[in-house]
């Protein structure tokens, strides 16, 4: 899952910082952080982890794979955060969007310098609404490719995206009450 469906997923203020940074530290590195904070990025990598593991995620990278083959799992990460965000109206979307953001800065104190940086674009573009929109999936995309190592940049994978939108809403349907359940379970018992 990306950004959005990390966020949506934390269901406390400490979830939310160590979900949102868990990409950007080192495991051995997870001890120097509060308890709140580490319960994050544990929550962080079992979302990673279901998510690998469901099977309507392993269907759905066959969409992507022919074209990016091993970097599939990063465009259904932003393809799954654009239907996150149907769940939602523009303006609860933006309400959840400003209330991530203003978490994350109370908590500057722990957040990785390279993830400061992201931060900064992340809010000045405001990247957690703009998954509701076309153009905000295609930026998305556009940024895992330029990232990419081993790809070309002028992949047609947004493309790829429009023309499989039905596809992709029926296997994020098969997979998003899934993970929802297990986190709600698992981890609003935390903190």
């Amino acid at each position: 899952m990306n950004y959005l469906a990390h966020s949506i997923l934390s269901f406390t203020d400490g979830q939310l910082v160590g979900n949102m940074i868990a990409d950007f530290i080192k495991n051995n590195e997870r001890e120097k952080f509060p308890l709140k904070i580490q319960e994050g990025i544990k929550l962080h990598r079992a979302i990673d982890t279901f998510t690998d593991s469901h099977p309507a995620v392993s269907e759905a990278k066959k969409i992507f794979s022919p074209l990016v083959r091993l970097y599939s799992g990063a465009f259904i990460d932003v393809a799954f955060d654009y239907f996150v965000a149907q769940l939602y109206t523009a303006s609860e979307l933006k309400i959840h969007s400003s209330k991530v953001y203003k978490i994350l800065w109370e908590n500057e104190q722990w957040l990785p310098e390279n993830y400061k940086k992201i931060l900064v674009r992340m809010e000045q573009d405001d990247w957690l609404s703009n998954y509701k929109k076309d153009q905000g999936i295609q930026f998305s995309m556009h940024n895992v490719l330029h990232k990419a190592k081993y790809l070309e940049k002028d992949l047609p994978v947004f493309d790829l995206f429009l023309q499989n939108k039905d596809k992709l809403q029926f296997y994020f349907d098969q997979f998003f009450p899934d993970i929802l359940s297990d986190c709600e379970s698992t981890y609003t018992r935390i903190g």
